[in-house]
């Protein structure tokens, strides 16, 4: 296996986003990794994931075991690179029914490869994408198993001494599940390490010389998913079991209100989520500002979870999950790799992070924090979130949010490719209403949802030299499944907020003038530009809706690439059209009414039942 000694992934995101040879290199390694493993005796080899550190493949060995082999990226520090050997080690020391077993370590040139056992079912990131909010059954029955865990990682020893071990990452991206039997599995243990401290703060390592050593200086503390993670192990404290606790309290929260973070906790507490009310609090009280607060609810949530996994909880429709923005079925068969860019997020900030946060030099914090949520108050980063998790469905369209002294008012085009997930995703639009009515300054937010099977990419040799399109080259559109009858039209125009602050590219005039020709034509759509010294991305996504105008529609996007050529600045700027002034209007609501799982539900199951009869 020494062919995958150059082996080099990208961090997650569309390989249609990738450059032609990127992409190419891509799809070659990975028929590569799989041909190699064919070799060695597996197969039904699959890519099963991949993230900022490495990524896994999945297959069966000689026996019908099911297997998994988790690879470093060869493009990191070998600093980062020798993460995975501490990740085979950890993983080696910790035996558990609910945790994936250690199989193997091996070292093929300079690349690393653990193997270790496949745990079943699905991560629960992508099954809550397909459910929506998970049942108070469901959430409890995780939060029992997940106790279950970390007691476990907490009475670990080494060399007979105790020697605590902290996940470090825990989420529900890395959290296996079995819906048939509603058993988890915790992996991806990249970022464990053992506990600097235990659960009270004492110190947790072996003998009395190793509290004169800088251990009790700096953390070993790795950073984990800022989605999810807690404000200990954000600021860099001493490893400490109660990491894993806030890490397990974000993801119990996101699984319960159909998010894909915990930072809209303070506009949508748990109490809320129609969670049994004793545990609705105890996870509220564990999400809290109070440092103290939330240790005493760590305690009271080990103790409780025995008793409260006896609780009855059958499935019960709390909500009404309609949507409350439109969504309109698409039709056709689309192959849709849906990408959400937004804009004029300026607004959203409040100041610059604490230096301390700044100064941590971290792929997980660089990707997630810096470049997206940097400055933002913790509604405003679940707003961005909530946002961005439209962009895990087949949809295409875009939104217009204005906030003003009077309210919220929203207009939208959502277009979603496969009906089966309406449910979900109109828990997923909800979430974006119910978050944004909790925003209280005021401003503009934009967000496009495009296909990045669309988009266009040019290459050139430097800054000097201008990007030219392939004679083939085109703008796709589509038309209307239904003639444009013009009937009270109220037209969306590109310009209408004026410049983006927010984006930096400017234009050739030329372009500025096709755009404008464009706005008077009835369609709906988005065309977004991403130019680098020597990468061009052309995003769009086009609905034409006057059917009669196609010639001239055609002829204007043509004239769109002609120009490219022209472009001389570097940035990104992008425009977007609604089909028509749709607005919805909300009143601010700054947090959502507490409602909980009925302390009767057959009770509570008759009485809606004759009600609505």
């Amino acid at each position: 296996m020494d062919v995958l000694g150059n082996f080099y992934i990208p961090e997650e995101q569309s390989i249609y986003l990738l450059s032609a040879n990127d992409a190419q290199k891509l799809k070659d390694w990975i028929a590569l990794c799989i041909a190699e493993l064919e070799k060695l005796g597996y197969r039904d080899i699959i890519l099963a994931g991949k993230g900022v550190y490495g990524f896994t493949f999945a297959g069966t060995g000689e026996r019908g075991e099911q297997v998994a082999f988790k690879f470093s990226r060869l493009d990191l520090p070998e600093a980062v690179r020798e993460r995975l050997a501490d990740e085979a080690y950890m993983l080696s020391c910790v035996r558990h029914p609910l945790i994936p077993e250690y199989l193997a370590y091996a070292l093929r040139g300079r690349q690393g490869i653990l193997l270790m056992s496949r745990a079943p079912g699905e991560d629960l990131e992508h099954y809550s994408l397909r459910r929506g909010r998970l049942s108070a059954r469901e959430v409890i029955d995780i939060a029992a198993q997940l106790a279950d865990i970390l007691q476990a990682l907490r009475r670990q020893t080494r060399d007979g001494e105790p020697a605590p071990v902290v996940h470090g990452d825990i989420k529900p991206s890395n959290i296996m599940y079995d819906p048939g039997s509603g058993r988890i599995s915790l992996v991806d243990w990249g970022s464990s390490v053992f506990a600097q401290q235990d659960a009270d703060g004492h110190w947790a390592g072996a003998g009395g010389l190793a509290l004169l050593s800088g251990d009790l200086q700096q953390s070993n503390a790795r950073m984990g998913d800022v989605y999810f993670i807690g404000p200990e192990q954000l600021a860099g404290a001493l490893s400490s079991p109660r990491f894993d606790e806030q890490g397990v309290a974000g993801t119990l929260y996101a699984l319960a209100s159909g998010q894909g973070c915990r930072f809209g906790r303070k506009a949508m507490p748990a109490a809320s989520l129609g969670l049994p009310l004793e545990f609705a609090r105890l996870l509220d009280a564990l999400l809290d500002d109070d440092p103290e607060r939330r240790r005493r609810a760590g305690d009271y949530w080990m103790a409780a979870m025995p008793r409260l996994k006896q609780l009855v909880l059958p499935e019960l429709p709390l909500f009404d999950d309609k949507p409350q923005l439109p969504v309109w079925p698409g039709s056709g068969t689309w192959d849709i790799d849906t990408v959400v860019y937004s804009s004029r997020k300026s607004f959203l900030r409040e100041h610059s992070e604490r230096e301390d946060i700044q100064q941590v030099a971290d792929a997980q914090l660089e990707r997630y924090y810096k470049q997206y949520l940097e400055g933002m108050g913790e509604t405003e980063k679940a707003f961005v979130a909530a946002v961005g998790r439209l962009g895990r469905y087949p949809v295409m369209g875009g939104l217009a949010i204005h906030w003003h002294d009077g309210g919220v008012d929203i207009d939208s085009s959502l277009n979603l490719y496969d009906k089966a997930l309406l449910p979900a995703f109109g828990v997923a639009v909800n979430n974006v209403v119910a978050l944004a009515r909790a925003i209280t300054k005021n401003g503009v937010f934009k967000a496009c949802l495009f296909n990045a099977r669309n988009t266009l990419h040019l290459s050139r040799s430097g800054p000097a030299q201008p990007f030219m399109p392939a004679p083939a080259m085109r703008i796709p559109y589509r038309l209307a499944d239904s003639p444009d009858t013009g009937a009270d039209r109220q037209p969306h125009s590109y310009f209408e907020d004026g410049r983006d602050p927010d984006e930096q590219l400017v234009l050739p005039e030329e372009i500025m003038a096709v755009i404008a020709r464009l706005n008077h034509i009835h369609h709906s759509g988005c065309i977004i530009f991403e130019v680098t010294s020597d990468h061009l991305k052309l995003h769009s996504y086009y609905r034409l809706l006057d059917v009669a105008a196609e010639a001239e529609f055609a002829a204007l996007l043509a004239q769109i690439v002609a120009h490219i050529p022209l472009i001389t600045d570097t940035g990104v700027g992008g425009f977007m059209k609604l089909p028509c002034k749709n607005t919805r209007f909300f009143s601010r609501q700054p947090v959502q009414p507490e409602r909980f799982y009925p302390a009767n539900p057959r009770a509570w199951s008759r009485t809606n039942a004759s009600s609505s009869g």
